[in-house]
């Protein structure tokens, strides 16, 4: 493939299909998939994504905000898709497009119900979620009897599914609490199933609850963070393949004196001849100030070039004294050989902030 000629970021659509039938392939044979894909799909494009998964097979969407929900509407997406993290003054928009919410709280789920009341819904597809542990959205087992006294009111909603989330699935450190997450979970949903009357679909596995507690997979997992390529592990890393490409271009080369100083606040000064290179990338693309000062760095015909002192809204600064290169040679950020969760670790964060935080002025690129 021709080498970059201005910053873009390549997604492999291949790597995706490969990725899903992984992770497919650790589930049971009739257990549903839901894709994540808020978020624009984790820094991806979410609409080019999620048309993607649907062709191939996956059976939900999930975004986290119900304006990610309509835009995957407007763009032909028929598979159901459950907000995460529906607000109340959404409710209307939501039923419009028939976006399916996660309801956790009594607030949430009463506003709800008159809103479904108010446009005349009836049997209108909902899920609750439940809080075991995570301690950031869902109901409490003892809320039980309350959501029933609203349910068993109304004709206007049908419960599809019970979920919850687990904290720390990726941690075996943590297995301990994982479990206790499950048989709290195990509990609190069949006790709700035996007061409905009927049985919801029942989903708390994530990327790492996947591949890590089986027996927690019920009738449906969630998948986000390995669809794109990361197993959270380095173990599973190795059965995935990194989505997506963040490609640049050396833009100048500069010559540096001894003592001379590169970039905003004099951050980096030179202790002897050395040759910098200015990329067009910078903290508004999604390059965080944080990889500054030589923590991040770029791949430059197979070699490290550590970035040279603070990084620039639009640019960043590298060393390559040691590289054999030119303006206009292609530069690497990350890619499936240098991962983004490598970069990400050496700033003290994760892949899944450095990925989703890839600006839209990139211009993405497909390959099939």
């Amino acid at each position: 493939m021709p080498e970059a000629q201005e910053t873009i970021l390549e997604i492999n659509l291949s790597a995706l299909t490969h990725n899903y039938n992984y992770l497919r392939s650790r589930i049971p044979e009739n257990c549903r998939f839901l894709a994540v894909v808020k978020a624009f799909a984790y820094g991806h494009d979410q609409v080019k994504i999620a048309q993607h998964l649907e062709n191939i097979g996956v059976d939900y969407f999930a975004v986290a905000y119900t304006n990610e929900g309509i835009n995957l509407r407007e763009n032909g997406i028929t598979k159901p898709i459950m907000v995460l993290h529906p607000q109340p003054v959404n409710f209307n928009a939501l039923s419009e497009y028939n976006l399916e919410p996660s309801l956790y709280s009594q607030y949430v789920l009463s506003q709800f119900i008159k809103s479904a009341e108010k446009n005349g819904l009836e049997n209108y597809p909902i899920h609750i979620k439940f809080n075991t542990g995570l301690n950031r959205l869902g109901f409490w087992e003892n809320d039980l009897d309350w959501i029933m006294s609203q349910i068993e009111q109304t004709r206007s909603i049908k419960i599809k599914s019970i979920l919850s989330h687990l904290a720390a699935s990726e941690d075996l450190n943590e297995r301990e609490f994982s479990m206790n997450q499950i048989k709290s979970f195990t509990k609190t949903a069949k006790a709700f199933t035996e007061k409905l009357g009927y049985a919801p679909m029942l989903h708390m596995c994530n990327t790492s609850g996947i591949l890590n507690y089986p027996e927690a997979h019920f009738d449906m997992v969630r998948s986000g963070i390995g669809l794109y390529g990361f197993g959270n592990s380095e173990k599973e890393s190795k059965n995935l393949i990194p989505i997506a490409s963040l490609k640049s271009v050396i833009s100048q080369i500069h010559r540096i004196e001894d003592g001379e100083t590169v970039g905003y606040n004099r951050a980096f000064k030179s202790g002897g001849f050395m040759k910098t290179a200015t990329i067009p990338i910078g903290h508004a693309d999604g390059i965080g100030r944080q990889y500054g000062n030589g923590i991040g760095r770029v791949y430059i015909k197979g070699k490290p070039a550590p970035i040279l002192g603070n990084v620039c809204m639009d640019m960043i600064m590298v060393d390559v004294t040691s590289i054999d290169c030119k303006e206009g040679d292609e530069v690497i950020l990350f890619d499936k050989d240098h991962s983004a969760e490598n970069m990400a670790l050496k700033a003290s964060t994760i892949s899944y902030e450095l990925i989703t935080a890839i600006s839209s002025r990139v211009r993405r690129l497909y390959l099939e």
